[in-house]
Protein backbone atom coordinates (compact mmCIF):
# COMPACT_ATOMS: atom_id res chain seq x y z
CA UNK A 1 0.00 0.00 0.00
CA UNK A 2 2.99 2.31 0.45
CA UNK A 3 3.32 2.70 -3.42
CA UNK A 4 -0.20 3.42 -3.59
CA UNK A 5 0.26 7.94 -3.10
CA UNK A 6 3.48 7.08 -5.97
CA UNK A 7 1.20 5.74 -8.67
CA UNK A 8 -1.55 8.29 -7.76
CA UNK A 9 0.85 10.71 -8.26
CA UNK A 10 2.43 9.31 -11.49
CA UNK A 11 -1.44 8.98 -13.07
CA UNK A 12 -2.09 12.44 -12.60
CA UNK A 13 0.57 13.46 -13.82
CA UNK A 14 0.20 11.69 -17.16
CA UNK A 15 -3.23 12.74 -17.08
CA UNK A 16 -2.28 16.25 -16.81
CA UNK A 17 -0.48 16.21 -20.06
CA UNK A 18 -2.91 15.25 -21.89
CA UNK A 19 -5.03 17.90 -21.57
CA UNK A 20 -2.42 20.86 -22.02
CA UNK A 21 -0.43 20.70 -25.27
CA UNK A 22 2.29 23.02 -24.81
CA UNK A 23 2.32 26.39 -27.56
CA UNK A 24 3.62 25.66 -30.69
CA UNK A 25 6.07 27.58 -32.08
CA UNK A 26 5.58 30.58 -34.51
CA UNK A 27 6.91 30.07 -37.43
CA UNK A 28 9.75 32.87 -38.70
CA UNK A 29 10.11 34.32 -41.85
CA UNK A 30 10.85 32.55 -44.97
CA UNK A 31 14.19 33.69 -46.90
CA UNK A 32 13.59 34.68 -50.80
CA UNK A 33 15.75 36.42 -53.36
CA UNK A 34 13.73 39.60 -54.71
CA UNK A 35 14.26 42.45 -57.53
CA UNK A 36 12.79 45.64 -57.58
CA UNK A 37 10.88 46.43 -60.42
CA UNK A 38 12.92 49.28 -62.77
CA UNK A 39 10.97 50.11 -66.41
CA UNK A 40 13.18 50.43 -68.76
CA UNK A 41 13.08 50.44 -72.91
CA UNK A 42 13.82 47.06 -74.03
CA UNK A 43 15.14 45.57 -77.43
CA UNK A 44 12.60 43.52 -78.35
CA UNK A 45 12.52 40.49 -81.61
CA UNK A 46 9.85 39.25 -83.08
CA UNK A 47 9.85 35.08 -84.59
CA UNK A 48 8.50 33.95 -87.53
CA UNK A 49 8.45 30.86 -89.66
CA UNK A 50 9.89 31.37 -93.23
CA UNK A 51 10.96 30.01 -96.28
CA UNK A 52 14.37 30.33 -98.50
CA UNK A 53 13.54 30.98 -102.13
CA UNK A 54 16.08 31.89 -104.69
CA UNK A 55 16.46 35.72 -105.77
CA UNK A 56 16.58 34.85 -109.12
CA UNK A 57 15.24 31.98 -110.98
CA UNK A 58 15.99 31.25 -114.71
CA UNK A 59 14.43 29.04 -116.95
CA UNK A 60 17.45 27.34 -119.09
CA UNK A 61 15.43 27.26 -122.70
CA UNK A 62 16.44 26.24 -126.08
CA UNK A 63 15.72 29.17 -128.66
CA UNK A 64 16.33 27.06 -131.72
CA UNK A 65 15.21 24.33 -133.28
CA UNK A 66 17.62 21.27 -133.53
CA UNK A 67 19.74 18.30 -132.29
CA UNK A 68 20.81 18.62 -128.67
CA UNK A 69 24.20 17.59 -128.81
CA UNK A 70 25.47 17.24 -125.51
CA UNK A 71 24.97 18.49 -121.57
CA UNK A 72 28.17 20.38 -120.64
CA UNK A 73 27.12 21.14 -116.98
CA UNK A 74 27.40 18.98 -114.13
CA UNK A 75 24.14 18.83 -112.45
CA UNK A 76 23.23 20.30 -109.26
CA UNK A 77 26.47 22.14 -109.41
CA UNK A 78 27.17 26.06 -108.83
CA UNK A 79 27.98 27.39 -112.52
CA UNK A 80 28.94 30.78 -112.97
CA UNK A 81 27.37 33.46 -115.69
CA UNK A 82 28.64 32.77 -119.23
CA UNK A 83 28.88 28.90 -118.43
CA UNK A 84 27.95 26.53 -121.25
CA UNK A 85 25.34 24.22 -120.19
CA UNK A 86 24.02 22.65 -123.32
CA UNK A 87 25.70 22.10 -127.06
CA UNK A 88 23.36 21.93 -130.27
CA UNK A 89 24.52 20.29 -133.76
CA UNK A 90 25.74 23.93 -135.04
CA UNK A 91 26.59 22.47 -138.88
CA UNK A 92 23.02 23.49 -140.22
CA UNK A 93 23.07 26.96 -138.25
CA UNK A 94 26.46 27.24 -139.96
CA UNK A 95 25.14 26.60 -143.29
CA UNK A 96 22.73 29.43 -142.95
CA UNK A 97 24.92 31.62 -141.89
CA UNK A 98 27.49 31.05 -145.18
CA UNK A 99 24.34 31.33 -146.96
CA UNK A 100 23.19 34.54 -145.67
CA UNK A 101 26.79 36.08 -146.00
CA UNK A 102 26.66 34.90 -150.06
CA UNK A 103 23.57 37.17 -150.03
CA UNK A 104 24.32 39.79 -149.00
CA UNK A 105 27.73 39.55 -151.12
CA UNK A 106 25.24 39.47 -153.88
CA UNK A 107 22.87 42.46 -152.86
CA UNK A 108 26.38 44.08 -152.03
CA UNK A 109 27.65 44.26 -155.73
CA UNK A 110 24.34 45.14 -156.79
CA UNK A 111 24.30 48.29 -155.23
CA UNK A 112 27.54 49.02 -156.48
CA UNK A 113 26.37 48.83 -159.64
CA UNK A 114 23.39 50.50 -159.13
CA UNK A 115 25.48 53.48 -157.76
CA UNK A 116 27.89 53.28 -160.52
CA UNK A 117 24.95 54.06 -162.88
CA UNK A 118 23.84 56.42 -160.79
CA UNK A 119 26.33 58.25 -160.89
CA UNK A 120 26.88 58.28 -164.34
CA UNK A 121 22.91 59.33 -165.11
CA UNK A 122 23.06 62.56 -163.34
CA UNK A 123 25.35 64.22 -165.56
CA UNK A 124 24.03 63.61 -168.50
CA UNK A 125 20.52 64.39 -166.61
CA UNK A 126 21.74 67.75 -166.17
CA UNK A 127 22.84 68.33 -169.49
CA UNK A 128 19.64 67.00 -170.80
CA UNK A 129 21.39 64.22 -172.72
CA UNK A 130 18.89 61.88 -170.51
CA UNK A 131 15.44 61.97 -169.73
CA UNK A 132 14.42 62.58 -166.37
CA UNK A 133 12.88 59.14 -166.19
CA UNK A 134 16.12 57.86 -167.15
CA UNK A 135 17.54 59.45 -163.51
CA UNK A 136 14.21 58.66 -162.05
CA UNK A 137 14.61 54.90 -162.94
CA UNK A 138 18.22 55.01 -161.93
CA UNK A 139 17.55 56.28 -158.79
CA UNK A 140 14.96 53.86 -158.52
CA UNK A 141 17.45 50.84 -158.68
CA UNK A 142 20.07 52.22 -156.41
CA UNK A 143 17.00 52.43 -153.79
CA UNK A 144 16.26 49.36 -154.09
CA UNK A 145 19.40 47.72 -154.55
CA UNK A 146 19.93 49.71 -150.80
CA UNK A 147 17.30 48.17 -149.14
CA UNK A 148 18.32 44.92 -150.43
CA UNK A 149 21.59 45.13 -148.57
CA UNK A 150 20.11 45.91 -145.44
CA UNK A 151 17.42 43.24 -145.78
CA UNK A 152 20.51 40.79 -146.54
CA UNK A 153 22.69 42.44 -143.87
CA UNK A 154 19.87 41.55 -141.20
CA UNK A 155 19.58 37.82 -142.45
CA UNK A 156 23.32 37.73 -141.82
CA UNK A 157 23.00 38.96 -138.36
CA UNK A 158 19.53 36.53 -137.77
CA UNK A 159 21.66 33.54 -138.86
CA UNK A 160 24.62 34.65 -136.50
CA UNK A 161 22.29 34.94 -133.65
CA UNK A 162 21.07 31.74 -134.32
CA UNK A 163 24.15 30.09 -134.18
CA UNK A 164 25.16 31.45 -131.13
CA UNK A 165 21.90 30.31 -129.31
CA UNK A 166 23.32 26.47 -130.12
CA UNK A 167 25.78 27.27 -127.38
CA UNK A 168 23.41 27.33 -124.30
CA UNK A 169 25.20 29.32 -121.40
CA UNK A 170 23.88 30.33 -117.96
CA UNK A 171 22.71 33.70 -117.56
CA UNK A 172 23.16 33.78 -113.91
CA UNK A 173 25.41 32.17 -111.23
CA UNK A 174 23.84 29.87 -109.30
CA UNK A 175 22.70 27.03 -108.75
CA UNK A 176 21.76 24.41 -111.90
CA UNK A 177 19.50 21.84 -111.59
CA UNK A 178 19.00 18.41 -113.80
CA UNK A 179 18.71 18.17 -117.13
CA UNK A 180 14.93 17.76 -118.45
CA UNK A 181 16.22 16.37 -121.60
CA UNK A 182 18.93 14.40 -122.92
CA UNK A 183 21.81 14.12 -125.26
CA UNK A 184 20.56 13.43 -128.84
CA UNK A 185 16.68 14.43 -128.27
CA UNK A 186 15.30 17.28 -130.77
CA UNK A 187 14.45 20.31 -129.43
CA UNK A 188 11.50 22.20 -130.26
CA UNK A 189 8.88 24.44 -128.53
CA UNK A 190 7.26 21.93 -127.19
CA UNK A 191 10.56 20.42 -125.13
CA UNK A 192 12.48 23.72 -124.95
CA UNK A 193 12.65 23.35 -121.37
CA UNK A 194 16.23 22.32 -120.25
CA UNK A 195 16.90 22.94 -116.57
CA UNK A 196 16.80 25.77 -114.21
CA UNK A 197 19.26 27.72 -112.78
CA UNK A 198 18.42 29.20 -108.99
CA UNK A 199 20.69 32.23 -107.84
CA UNK A 200 21.23 32.08 -104.22
CA UNK A 201 23.27 35.01 -103.07
CA UNK A 202 21.59 36.91 -102.42
CA UNK A 203 18.98 34.45 -101.21
CA UNK A 204 15.32 35.51 -100.08
CA UNK A 205 13.52 34.80 -96.95
CA UNK A 206 9.69 34.83 -97.38
CA UNK A 207 7.77 34.71 -94.14
CA UNK A 208 4.03 35.81 -92.89
CA UNK A 209 2.35 38.23 -90.53
CA UNK A 210 -1.15 37.37 -89.09
CA UNK A 211 -3.39 40.21 -89.29
CA UNK A 212 -4.02 40.01 -85.68
CA UNK A 213 -0.29 40.78 -85.40
CA UNK A 214 0.05 43.80 -87.59
CA UNK A 215 -2.95 45.09 -86.01
CA UNK A 216 -1.54 44.69 -82.70
CA UNK A 217 1.87 46.14 -83.81
CA UNK A 218 0.28 49.16 -85.36
CA UNK A 219 -2.02 49.97 -81.96
CA UNK A 220 1.35 49.77 -79.57
CA UNK A 221 3.13 51.83 -82.28
CA UNK A 222 0.53 54.47 -82.20
CA UNK A 223 0.39 54.70 -78.30
CA UNK A 224 4.04 54.53 -77.39
CA UNK A 225 4.21 51.39 -75.97
CA UNK A 226 6.31 49.67 -78.71
CA UNK A 227 9.08 52.03 -80.86
CA UNK A 228 10.32 50.99 -84.73
CA UNK A 229 13.34 51.66 -86.14
CA UNK A 230 13.78 54.58 -88.10
CA UNK A 231 12.75 54.26 -91.67
CA UNK A 232 12.15 50.77 -91.59
CA UNK A 233 15.86 49.41 -90.49
CA UNK A 234 14.75 45.94 -89.18
CA UNK A 235 17.82 43.42 -88.83
CA UNK A 236 16.61 40.17 -90.20
CA UNK A 237 18.60 36.85 -88.84
CA UNK A 238 17.57 33.51 -89.44
CA UNK A 239 17.62 30.38 -86.99
CA UNK A 240 18.35 26.90 -88.85
CA UNK A 241 16.32 23.67 -88.59
CA UNK A 242 19.22 22.34 -86.04
CA UNK A 243 19.25 25.26 -83.82
CA UNK A 244 22.00 27.51 -85.25
CA UNK A 245 21.81 30.89 -85.78
CA UNK A 246 22.87 31.56 -89.63
CA UNK A 247 25.95 33.71 -89.95
CA UNK A 248 24.85 36.59 -92.19
CA UNK A 249 21.86 39.09 -91.28
CA UNK A 250 19.68 40.94 -93.93
CA UNK A 251 17.26 43.66 -94.13
CA UNK A 252 13.38 43.49 -95.07
CA UNK A 253 13.38 44.82 -98.71
CA UNK A 254 9.29 43.58 -99.67
CA UNK A 255 6.23 43.96 -98.00
CA UNK A 256 2.95 43.02 -100.38
CA UNK A 257 0.39 45.12 -101.28
CA UNK A 258 -2.64 43.48 -99.63
CA UNK A 259 -3.10 40.85 -97.27
CA UNK A 260 -3.66 36.81 -98.60
CA UNK A 261 -7.62 36.34 -98.60
CA UNK A 262 -7.23 33.06 -97.85
CA UNK A 263 -5.29 32.63 -94.86
CA UNK A 264 -5.39 36.84 -93.61
CA UNK A 265 -1.79 36.81 -93.69
CA UNK A 266 0.80 39.44 -94.62
CA UNK A 267 3.81 38.59 -96.84
CA UNK A 268 7.34 39.97 -96.04
CA UNK A 269 10.27 39.35 -97.63
CA UNK A 270 13.99 39.30 -96.09
CA UNK A 271 17.14 39.53 -98.24
CA UNK A 272 20.28 38.10 -97.09
CA UNK A 273 23.59 37.36 -97.96
CA UNK A 274 24.77 33.83 -99.21
CA UNK A 275 28.18 34.02 -100.44
CA UNK A 276 28.90 30.36 -99.50
CA UNK A 277 25.80 28.74 -100.86
CA UNK A 278 24.68 27.52 -97.19
CA UNK A 279 21.44 28.18 -97.47
CA UNK A 280 19.76 26.41 -100.55
CA UNK A 281 15.68 27.48 -102.01
CA UNK A 282 13.13 25.80 -100.12
CA UNK A 283 14.80 25.41 -96.45
CA UNK A 284 12.12 26.01 -93.43
CA UNK A 285 13.75 29.03 -91.28
CA UNK A 286 12.88 30.63 -88.29
CA UNK A 287 12.95 34.18 -88.95
CA UNK A 288 14.28 36.28 -86.18
CA UNK A 289 13.42 40.28 -86.60
CA UNK A 290 14.67 42.72 -84.29
CA UNK A 291 14.53 46.58 -83.79
CA UNK A 292 11.61 47.49 -82.05
CA UNK A 293 11.90 48.62 -78.62
CA UNK A 294 9.47 48.36 -76.27
CA UNK A 295 8.96 51.41 -74.10
CA UNK A 296 9.60 51.46 -69.98
CA UNK A 297 9.33 47.57 -70.31
CA UNK A 298 9.01 45.90 -66.95
CA UNK A 299 10.62 42.47 -67.05
CA UNK A 300 10.35 39.71 -64.34
CA UNK A 301 12.14 36.31 -64.16
CA UNK A 302 10.11 33.83 -65.48
CA UNK A 303 10.07 31.71 -62.72
CA UNK A 304 8.83 34.42 -60.63
CA UNK A 305 5.52 34.41 -62.66
CA UNK A 306 2.86 31.67 -61.11
CA UNK A 307 -0.64 30.54 -62.15
CA UNK A 308 -3.76 30.16 -60.93
CA UNK A 309 -7.53 29.47 -61.13
CA UNK A 310 -7.67 33.55 -61.80
CA UNK A 311 -4.77 33.65 -63.98
CA UNK A 312 -1.18 34.65 -63.68
CA UNK A 313 0.09 36.39 -60.79
CA UNK A 314 3.27 37.11 -58.30
CA UNK A 315 4.14 37.79 -54.86
CA UNK A 316 5.01 40.44 -53.71
CA UNK A 317 6.83 42.29 -50.62
CA UNK A 318 5.09 44.99 -48.94
CA UNK A 319 6.50 47.78 -46.89
CA UNK A 320 6.03 45.67 -43.77
CA UNK A 321 8.05 42.48 -44.41
CA UNK A 322 5.05 40.52 -45.97
CA UNK A 323 4.16 38.60 -48.87
CA UNK A 324 1.48 39.43 -51.20
CA UNK A 325 -0.12 38.35 -53.48
CA UNK A 326 -0.50 40.40 -56.75
CA UNK A 327 -2.25 39.56 -60.13
CA UNK A 328 -0.83 40.65 -63.21
CA UNK A 329 -0.94 40.62 -66.95
CA UNK A 330 1.65 38.60 -68.71
CA UNK A 331 2.99 39.57 -72.55
CA UNK A 332 5.77 38.04 -74.85
CA UNK A 333 8.68 35.84 -73.32
CA UNK A 334 12.74 37.69 -73.34
CA UNK A 335 15.09 35.38 -72.95
CA UNK A 336 14.40 34.06 -69.31
CA UNK A 337 12.17 36.65 -68.49
CA UNK A 338 8.74 37.65 -69.12
CA UNK A 339 7.06 41.19 -70.04
CA UNK A 340 4.42 42.57 -67.64
CA UNK A 341 1.90 44.44 -69.81
CA UNK A 342 -0.16 45.19 -66.35
CA UNK A 343 -0.05 44.98 -62.46
CA UNK A 344 2.73 45.85 -61.48
CA UNK A 345 4.88 49.70 -61.54
CA UNK A 346 8.41 51.31 -60.84
CA UNK A 347 9.81 49.88 -56.74
CA UNK A 348 7.53 46.58 -56.51
CA UNK A 349 9.43 44.43 -54.75
CA UNK A 350 8.62 40.78 -56.33
CA UNK A 351 9.78 37.96 -55.06
CA UNK A 352 11.90 35.99 -57.53
CA UNK A 353 13.41 32.75 -55.59
CA UNK A 354 11.40 30.87 -52.57
CA UNK A 355 7.80 31.93 -53.64
CA UNK A 356 6.32 28.26 -53.21
CA UNK A 357 7.08 28.27 -49.67
CA UNK A 358 4.89 31.75 -49.00
CA UNK A 359 1.39 32.57 -47.95
CA UNK A 360 -0.44 35.60 -48.19
CA UNK A 361 0.76 37.83 -45.07
CA UNK A 362 3.60 35.60 -44.49
CA UNK A 363 6.46 37.12 -43.23
CA UNK A 364 9.77 37.52 -45.30
CA UNK A 365 13.22 37.65 -44.84
CA UNK A 366 15.13 38.99 -48.31
CA UNK A 367 18.34 37.19 -48.81
CA UNK A 368 21.67 38.52 -48.54
CA UNK A 369 24.33 38.15 -50.99
CA UNK A 370 25.89 35.08 -49.53
CA UNK A 371 22.03 33.36 -48.34
CA UNK A 372 20.94 33.15 -52.09
CA UNK A 373 22.61 30.33 -52.69
CA UNK A 374 20.72 28.65 -49.89
CA UNK A 375 17.61 30.32 -50.59
CA UNK A 376 14.20 28.87 -52.03
CA UNK A 377 14.76 25.81 -54.55
CA UNK A 378 11.03 25.12 -54.77
CA UNK A 379 10.61 24.04 -58.54
CA UNK A 380 8.13 26.98 -59.54
CA UNK A 381 4.72 26.45 -60.76
CA UNK A 382 3.78 25.72 -64.95
CA UNK A 383 3.29 28.58 -66.84
CA UNK A 384 2.23 28.83 -69.91
CA UNK A 385 4.07 30.89 -72.90
CA UNK A 386 2.67 33.26 -74.68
Amino acid sequence: MRWLPLVLVAFATVAGCGKHKPPAEERGPVTVSVMTVTPRDTPVSFEYVGQTESSHQVEIRARVNGFLDRRVYTEGSMVKAGDVLFQQDPKPFQAQLKAAEGALAEQKARLQTANDNLAQVKPLAALNALSQKDLDDATGQQQAAAAAVQTAEANVETARLNLSYTTITAPVTGLSSFARVQDGAYLSAENSLLTYVEQVDPIWVNFTLSENEMLAYRAQSKDGSLRLPPKDKYVVELVLADGSVYAHKGTITFANASYDTRTGSFLLRATLPNPEGELRPGEFVRVRVSGPVRVNAVLVPQEAVLQGAKGHFVVLVDKEGKAQIRPVQVGAWQGGDWFINAGLSAGDVVVTDGVARLSPGAPVKIATASEKTSAGTDTPAPVEKQ
